[in-house]
Parts: structure tokens; sequence; C-alpha cells
């Protein structure tokens, strides 16, 4: 009865799959731990990986900001397309996420983030755990591991909606449901969600009022600061504006009230309707164009007589006056 064993045996059949089972169980056994130098690089490639989303942002930023793109570009925007395929939207969130992570470094100093399990210890002096980041392990950068922050934009993409002081407190509140661990963008996502349904504060703009773009750290809106601009439409968080050269959709921080009178708002109306009239003509200089902005900037609720007859000009230039218009 032995030899159809060993005839088996020679044929490659059952040994096979025992040898393969006792392979994967040595493997399992001889897993080595990492010696503290090996735990301190495994920690420090890891937080590598976890930031560049940060350092890209951090790097765009810097780009941005000094203009290094114009020896080659003539817009920023051009240049990460054609460099890093990154659409303009990935780029300002990219950029926004750096600023959140910057935000929350600042805000807890280094100082780690208390978060209590159901056991009482603190889950972030986990040292065989989860996340590199929440070892007390020091990194090759000399910051402390147990510091949670985002390892991904998407998690502190809803984070950029919220002032700076919201924003780590929404963080905390996140890492603790998530059990001390970095939280995913969905649960940031609905933290944020519930405080905004909570702290809800009526829009105070009404259509047809005259604001001021405040540009902030809103790049779109480069060169508008000052800017007025009509109310077109009111929504929850945001307003749509009319300015001297389109339309945005503005959150309510970076729109401040003019307080005009409802007169002084109507003439204001009217020029942005002949304002909107010419750039919808398609076909401005680049001398029209720059006397249009120069409209824009006014700070005050009438034109000129020259301002006026500037406007009236342009109008009659380009065929678009209100005469023209019935």
């Amino acid at each position: 009865m032995s030899e159809p064993t060993d005839t088996t045996t020679q044929n490659g059949l059952l040994p096979d799959s025992d040898s393969t089972t006792k392979s994967v169980a040595i493997e399992v056994v001889e897993i080595a731990e990492l010696t503290f130098e090996e735990e301190s690089d495994r920690l420090h490639l890891e937080r590598k990986v976890e930031r560049m989303f940060y350092e890209a942002g951090k790097a765009l930023m810097e780009l941005r900001s000094r203009r290094l793109y114009r020896s080659t570009h003539s817009t920023f925007e051009e240049y990460c397309r054609e460099r890093f395929g990154f659409t303009h939207r990935h780029v300002n969130y990219l950029i926004a996420g750096s600023q959140v992570v910057d935000n929350l470094q600042t805000r807890t100093n280094g100082s780690q983030i208390e978060v209590e399990n159901k056991t009482g210890t603190n889950c972030l002096q986990n040292q065989t755990g989860t996340n590199g980041s929440q070892t007390e392990v020091k990194d090759k950068t000399g910051t402390n591991g147990c510091q949670i922050l985002p390892t991904s934009e998407r998690q502190v993409r809803p984070l950029t909606q919220l002032e700076p002081e919201q924003q780590c407190e929404v963080w905390q509140q996140a890492v603790a449901q998530a059990g001390g661990k970095v939280p995913s963008g969905r649960i940031v996502k609905d933290i944020v969600q519930r405080i905004q349904e909570r702290t809800k504060v009526p829009n105070p703009y009404r259509l047809g009022e005259v604001c001021q773009i405040v540009v902030k750290d809103n790049p779109d809106l480069r060169g508008k600061g000052g800017c007025w601009c009509i109310v077109t439409q009111v929504g929850d968080f945001s307003c749509t504006v009319a300015a001297w050269d389109g339309l945005y959709t503005l959150k309510l921080e970076h729109l401040k009230p003019l307080d005009y009178l409802d007169m002084d708002c109507e003439q204001i109306n009217s020029v942005s309707e002949r304002l909107t009239r010419l750039r919808n003509s398609g076909k401005l200089e680049q001398a029209a164009t720059s006397l249009m902005q120069h409209i824009g900037q006014v700070k005050r609720p009438y034109l000129t007589p020259l301002e006026e007859k500037i406007l009236s000009l342009l109008e009659q230039e380009y065929g678009v006056g209100a005469s023209q218009s019935k």
C-alpha cells in the first residue's frame, strides 16, 4: 500500500500542495521584527508617501507665487496642464489642501491629538498599529510621528470650506470617529455637512445688491480685488455675481457688502448691463478691455462725466449702445 503513495509523490501531485502549505506557514512564522533603525526608515518612507499631495501643493504654490513658469508658458494654468497634466481645478485642490495641512500643523503645534479608545488608552501610542504616522518614533524630518495628519487631498477637500479654527476642530472629530486613525474623506465630509446644517446662517445678500470682491486665497480672483460686482443668484453658501469681465460663483467670504442705497444699486446695475453688452460683442481690443477694467474698479456708485463719455464712446465704437440693442 506504500507504493502508490511513493508513485504519487514522484508524480508531484499531493506533495506539492502539502509543501505549499508548509511554505506559507513557514513564511508567517519567520517574519522578522524590524530593528529600531528599520522601523524609523519605514516610517520615514511611509510619511513621504502620505505627504505626496502636501508636497505637491506646496511646490505648486511656490511655482505660482514666484512665477517660475514664465520662461516657457504665459499662464500658470497652461504650464500645469502641459507639464504635469493637471487641470486647473486639481491644482487648486492640491494648493488648498496643503494650506489646510499647514493650518492643522500650526494649531496642533506638533502635539498629538488625544483620542481615547474603548480601553482607555491613547490610540496614538500604539507602537505596532496601523498607520505609521501614529507611532511614537520620530521620522528623519524631526517631526513627531504621533501627529495624525491627512494623507490624501480628498481627506482635506471638505475642510477648505471652513474657517481655520473649524478645520482643526472637524479634523479632531474625524480622527476620533475613525478610532484614532487617519479618517476617510467620507467621514470628514459628513462631519462638515453636519456642522454646516447646524450652523447654517441665511445668506445676507440679495439679488441686485452691489458688493466688492475680496480675493483672499482664491487664485481665480487674482486681479479682481476691490472690483465691484452685482449679485445675480443667491445660494445657501455662495452667490453668483457679475463683474466687469464675467460671472463668478463666490463663497460668502469672498464678498463684502458696499451698503449702497437702492438708487445707487440701480445705477451700478445699469453700468453692469452696459459692460456685459460690450463684453458679449466678442471683438474688444486691449485698450477697450483696459477701460472697462477701470470702470469695473471704481469705488463709488456713479461714473464721472469723463468715465461716462468713455463708456459711451466704446458703445458707439462697437455698436452695442442702448439705442442699437432695441
